[in-house]
């Protein structure tokens, strides 16, 4: 069992013996379990349209990174040409393959781009809406 909170999830680990999902109780009730927490980094892609400009950045809280780049908080390149929608993100837990996927997106050809937001989100959907963040759609 795991549990989203922010930018950190956070993984039950059940030290009982034959626990099985139907006997699962939250840890916060027992006192058999080992409570251990992942900060997640995330790497996106944002557009200004469907086929239009990009964006790629990494951060280690997209909930705070997208609030941000919505509202044009700082100036630059997001800001100038009006790139706001997140079509495309991943994440992982190691703070340095987040860093080096993100340097490797960033030299890739736009036709490359523009096939893995096709793959993942076909329809080109902000998954930023009303401060969430929403699940990549199933193609």
């Amino acid at each position: 069992m795991s549990e989203s909170i922010g930018n950190v999830y956070t993984v039950w680990i059940p030290t009982c013996v034959g626990m099985t999902d139907a006997s699962y109780e939250s840890p916060l009730k027992m006192n058999t379990s080992i409570v251990y927490t992942m900060k997640m980094y995330y790497v996106y892609i944002l557009a200004s349209a469907k086929y239009g400009t990009l964006y790629i950045g990494s951060t280690s809280n997209l909930s705070k990174r997208m609030y941000e780049h919505s509202n044009s908080l700082f100036e630059g390149f997001t800001q100038k040409y009006s790139v706001h929608d997140l079509v495309w993100y991943e994440s992982t837990s190691d703070a340095s393959a987040i860093v080096t996927r993100e340097r490797q997106m960033k030299e890739w050809k736009r036709a490359w781009k523009i096939n893995l937001i096709n793959d993942h989100n076909p329809e080109w959907q902000n998954l930023y809406q009303n401060g969430e963040i929403l699940p990549l759609p199933i193609p």
